[in-house]
């Protein structure tokens, strides 16, 4: 009985050995490759996995999350025999993983050095300007032509960016002061261009001016002419009617126009601008006389209209 017994454990403790190699939990964002001696059969996918223990064994472990790689740094001549330092990233994923571990050997190694030899080949081919300048045009060739060579190897090449372009510091220097010579040109052009406009809208103000002043000139004219007019009117329209009264022999009329004029005269005189003082014999009853004159007949109007 103690044989049997002993046989008995042996056997549940192989079971128990046996399920346990049988059985497989996989963890999520991982595949794990079955090989059966030696050979690929299947994947193992997340979650609680079975096997046959003895036979099947794990071959490879497979990460299908999305991975991050830092390219490192290195030195590229450009088409125009300029020396830059470059660097970068990739961000990759495996999606196929029995390709990922059975078609290439070493995957981040040949994934790094694929990168790093396409980046030598796109950047070689451009002028310093167009490193500097198009930087997502040289990142899409570079996913283009990395993400087709990957395919084969179970991978989906997401993203690749240049992270940094240092030219010589002697470049650098040379590239500074010919943004400052630009600069400075750019500055003396927007001057000059400032000035241009500026003795254009003087001009432009002073033409105006120029011809505001003619046209007011123009409209003085015009309105000293019309004054001018009316008072030879209004002068015609009294010589007449002096005329008339003269005519009916009325003597008042005739003071009143002699009157005015001697007035007149007088008036020129003191606004003389030689004459300082005149002494000059006035007889002031004629003057008397003509004003009484023109009061008679400012009388007499005055009945003929209340008339």
């Amino acid at each position: 009985m103690s044989g049997f017994a002993t046989f008995v454990v042996v056997l549940l403790i192989l079971s128990i050995v046996l399920i346990i190699m049988g059985v497989k939990s996989i963890p999520q964002g991982m595949a794990y490759t079955v090989e059966r001696f030696g050979k690929y059969i299947g994947t193992l996918s997340p979650g609680l996995n079975l096997i046959y223990p003895v036979v099947d064994r794990i071959g490879r472990k497979i990460n299908m999350m999305e991975q991050v790689l830092d390219v490192p740094s290195q030195e590229v001549i450009t088409k125009d025999n300029a020396m830059v330092t470059v660097d970068g990233v990739v961000f990759f994923q495996v999606v196929e993983a029995a390709k990922a571990a059975y078609e290439v050997s070493n995957l981040v190694n040949a994934i790094l050095n694929l990168v790093m030899t396409n980046i030598r080949t796109v950047m070689g081919s451009m002028d310093l300007d167009e490193l500097l300048s198009q930087r997502d045009h040289i990142n899409a060739r570079l996913l283009s032509v990395v993400d087709d060579a990957t395919s084969p190897w179970g991978l989906k090449v997401t993203r690749i960016e240049i992270k940094d372009i240092a030219p010589p510091k002697d470049l650098v220097d040379s590239m500074a002061r010919q943004m400052k010579a630009e600069r400075e040109k750019r500055a003396s052009i927007l001057e000059a261009e400032g000035a241009r406009q500026a003795e254009i809208l003087k001009a432009e103000g002073e033409k105006l001016a120029a011809i505001l002043d003619a046209e007011g000139r123009k409209e003085a004219a015009f309105r000293d002419a019309e004054a001018r007019e009316r008072l030879a009117e209004a002068e015609a329209k009294a010589t007449q009617m002096v005329s008339q009264a003269i005519a009916s022999g009325d003597i008042q009329a005739i003071n009143y126009f002699v009157a005015q004029k001697y007035i007149e005269a007088l008036k020129g005189i003191a606004m003389s601008e030689n004459s300082k003082l005149i002494m000059m014999p006035l007889e002031s009853s004629s003057v008397i006389g003509a004003l009484g004159g023109i009061g008679e007949l400012a009388k007499e109007a005055l009945n003929k209209k209340s008339a």
